[in-house]
């Protein structure tokens, strides 16, 4: 197990250029699976959850190459393979090879899906849309079974906006018979991604990125070579650092319409920002204003920003407030922040920070992705050395981190932990 250890107080200023969209990854990779010839993926980031899935495609019969960040896939001798524990507990989008082994199977089993602990997130969205396409679906000592003899086009109303129901259920659908209409649907980029993807593997898809999303099954699907869009995550968190830490810092490979949330309330703050065509420039703020936010579903402020954002909120003059509407347990960097000196409470939904306060190097540890992110963050803007822990949160969504920090003038370094710091983090 390794350690970050970050000295802040650094100005940051360059070029950093964003990786491929973790969360269209972990769905393009599965959908894969529906296809009869080989698919060729472009620009996968290099990250862990991408290493996982390639290992699951490879446990139920595929042929998977991946290198540097071309992932081809070959399904041809794919079968339906039960993934009942084992890898599939480590990240939570496993689930999207329930949408994808049931629309080429027929059949599936796949153990409940893990990854980040960030409270209730069930799935009884995607079971509702399998069920209505003519699945059984039975929680069998801890794992999902799917079962259908035929899967046959519905009409489906998702009682919650969700992107892992909405990409699911079109995993699932785009084979089966007749037409299927997904109301309610989510409209995040990533949705778009994936259904460019079955697009050019021959599937017939209207309105994805709008709430209707309309599909005519197809007989068969084929391979295809597909780019994946840049992640808008890491690009928000990047723009975060630039704020917090930075003297000028340029981000590469960006959608800009893809932030416009996060941009808006920056500019709010008083953060200087230019946006170009693929690049947007993030100058030094001075004297930042506290802000309010409130996360929504797309195109509102990302939840996974919240956590990034709160850090450099404890720059900002006066009382900012920010209530996350989607996840009720994703305060649990507040906590570490605070023993970096932040000053912050939680109530209810919302964290209330106070400001401005100088943040002070400690040892804390991220209990999620972009509470990990959160803390590198403060890390940056802190005087002293800060060491984190839990860095497997942080390698599940950001590739190559230390090194694109470093290229910014950073100084960050990963150490490996001695068997008694191992020994405490298991007790903690």
């Amino acid at each position: 197990m390794e350690k970050l250890k970050i000295a802040g107080g650094y100005s940051l200023k360059g070029t950093i250029k964003v990786s491929g969209a973790k969360n269209s990854a972990v769905a393009l990779i599965p959908a894969t699976i529906l296809a009869e010839t080989p698919v060729t993926i472009e620009g996968l980031p290099n990250i862990s959850d991408v290493g996982i899935l390639k290992t699951l495609l490879e446990e139920i019969g595929g042929t998977v190459t991946f290198e540097d960040g071309e992932m081809v896939v070959d399904p041809t001798q794919m079968v339906s393979m039960p993934l009942p524990n084992g890898k599939v507990k480590k990240l939570r989008a496993s689930y999207y090879l329930m949408g994808a082994m049931l629309g080429r199977f027929k059949k599936a089993v796949i153990g409940l899906p893990g990854g980040c602990h960030l409270g209730p997130r069930p799935i009884d969205q995607h079971i509702k849309g399998f069920e209505a396409l003519g699945a059984k679906v039975t929680n069998e000592q801890g794992a999902i079974y799917l079962r259908a003899d035929e899967l046959h086009g519905a009409r489906i109303y998702l009682d919650v906006v969700s992107v892992g129901a909405t990409i699911n259920i079109m995993l699932a659908a785009v084979k089966a018979k007749g037409k299927t209409v997904i109301e309610n649907a989510a409209k995040e980029p990533e949705i778009i991604d994936v259904a460019t993807l079955l697009t050019n593997m021959g599937a017939k898809i209207k309105g994805a990125g709008t709430d209707v999303i309309r599909i005519e099954g197809v007989e068969s699907l084929n391979g295809c070579r597909h780019t994946i869009i840049p992640d808008r995550i890491e690009a928000g968190t990047f723009m975060l650092l630039g704020a917090a830490a930075g003297d000028g810092v340029l981000i590469d490979n960006v959608i800009p319409h893809h932030l416009e949330s996060l941009t808006a309330k920056l500019r709010e703050m008083g953060v200087p920002i230019e946006v170009g065509d693929e690049q947007i420039f993030i100058g030094k703020g001075e004297h930042l204003k506290a802000v309010d936010i409130k996360t929504l579903v797309y195109p509102g402020f990302p939840t996974d920003l919240q956590q990034p954002f709160t850090s450099l909120l404890t720059k900002a003059e006066g009382t900012s407030v920010v209530t996350d509407t989607i996840y009720s347990a994703r305060f649990k960097h507040i906590d570490e922040l605070r023993r970096m000196n932040a000053n912050i409470k939680v109530e209810g939904r919302s964290a209330i920070i106070n400001g401005p306060t100088t943040l002070q190097g400690a040892k804390v540890k991220a209990s999620d992705l972009r509470a990990g992110a959160a803390l590198v963050i403060a890390g940056l803007m802190a005087e002293g050395i800060t060491e984190v822990t839990g860095l497997e949160h942080i390698d599940r969504g950001y590739s190559n981190l230390v090194e694109k920090l470093e290229g910014l003038g950073a100084t960050i370094w990963r150490e490996k932990m001695t068997e008694e710091e191992m020994e405490q983090q298991k007790s903690l």
